[in-house]
């Protein structure tokens, strides 16, 4: 043990943060993760933009940054990263040469499904095989995941504390994704599509239409610049909220009866401690989001729950990219080792 403390300590991974004395014997030297020892990458492609940042060794953001995208296929992807992960470098010049790896997060779904050609799929990515693509463009090991998972590992380390472990994460980014954490690990399905609640079909509008055409970021855009009202970022929509512009009231009311329906099927089939509301949307909207939905008797209904059956996680643009950093330090921490 001492040996590899020693080239722990070596390596830089670990660092010295005091001694405790005992009854008998020489004080025990007390470690701790060395939080510069090592670095992660989380980028998260969007059909016009790239997210990124940059998380040290104790999971902390220590840089991060968001660049417009003129083309979202793997050649248009190709020619910005290196000079992004150059800028992360630069930005933090104790990272280079320590650098774990790589979490890439895109909306899904993965591979040619019924569900292919939708507005928020990136083009041309089914033609190639993303994790060796984008391994060889940025040199180094990758991780590639859906957006609503890596967000879904934002939440798992914010939750960690509480031991909430087995939960669901409804991720607003660029559709509307879910993650599905059980006993502390994603549930992925047989091809990583595990959790495409987007085109779930929910009753409104006296039809059967896809959730995310009402409960998702996407949706309140289009429902304002009906309105002729634009609003392209979170403080935008954040201030409108809080004028109650009667638009963004409008939506929030179908926006509630539709999160309802989509409650009571991932409660019934997923039977989750929680569900966390989490992504590109504003606290204050997503609190009264909550507020105004009614919750389905489900076999989530319990009279000994811990917590609130709906929860508000990582209001941020940046919680995908973050998660997909945390993704390669979780494989670091505790790697899956093959049969």
């Amino acid at each position: 043990m001492s040996n590899i403390i020693a080239d722990l300590e070596g390596e830089g991974l670990l660092q010295i943060v005091g001694s405790a004395r005992g009854r008998r014997g020489l004080p025990a030297t007390q470690y701790a993760v060395n939080p510069s020892g090592g670095y992660a990458l989380g980028i998260e492609l969007r059909p016009a933009a790239v997210l990124i940042a940059l998380l040290d060794l104790a999971g902390d953001p220590v840089w991060q940054d968001r660049v417009a995208l003129g083309r979202a296929d793997p050649a248009g992807v190709a020619a910005i990263l290196p000079g992004l992960r150059e800028a992360a470098l630069a930005a933090v010049p104790g990272a280079r040469g320590r650098l774990l790896g790589a979490g890439i997060v895109m909306p899904g779904p993965f591979g040619r499904t019924a569900l292919s050609g939708q507005a928020t799929d990136l083009p041309g990515w089914t033609e190639v095989d993303p994790d060796a693509h984008l391994s060889v463009t940025l040199d180094l090991p990758v991780i590639v995941q859906n957006d609503a998972n890596a967000a879904a590992m934002t939440e798992r380390i914010a939750l960690a504390a509480e031991g909430l472990d087995s939960f669901a994460c409804l991720y607003f980014g660029t559709g509307l994704g879910l993650g599905i954490v059980q006993d502390g690990r994603l549930v992925a399905g047989a091809y990583g599509n595990a959790g495409e609640i987007g085109r779930l079909p929910i009753h409104a509008r006296g039809a059967l239409v896809p959730l995310e055409e009402i409960l998702s970021r996407d949706a309140l855009e289009r429902r304002l610049a009906a309105a002729g009202i634009t609003a392209s970022d979170m403080d935008a929509i954040a201030a409108l909220h809080s004028d109650g512009i009667p638009a963004l009231t409008d939506w929030m009311e179908e926006a509630s009866a539709a999160l309802s329906q989509a409650l009571a099927v991932i409660e019934n089939m997923l039977d989750p401690a929680a569900t966390i509301l989490c992504g590109a949307m504003p606290e204050g909207l997503l609190r009264d989001l909550i507020a105004g939905t009614e919750l389905p008797a489900t076999v989530t209904r319990r009279p000994d729950g811990a917590g609130p059956p709906l929860r508000i996680g990582t209001c941020s643009r940046m919680a995908a990219a973050r998660g997909g950093a945390a993704l390669v330090l979780a494989q670091s921490f505790t790697p899956t080792l093959a049969a």
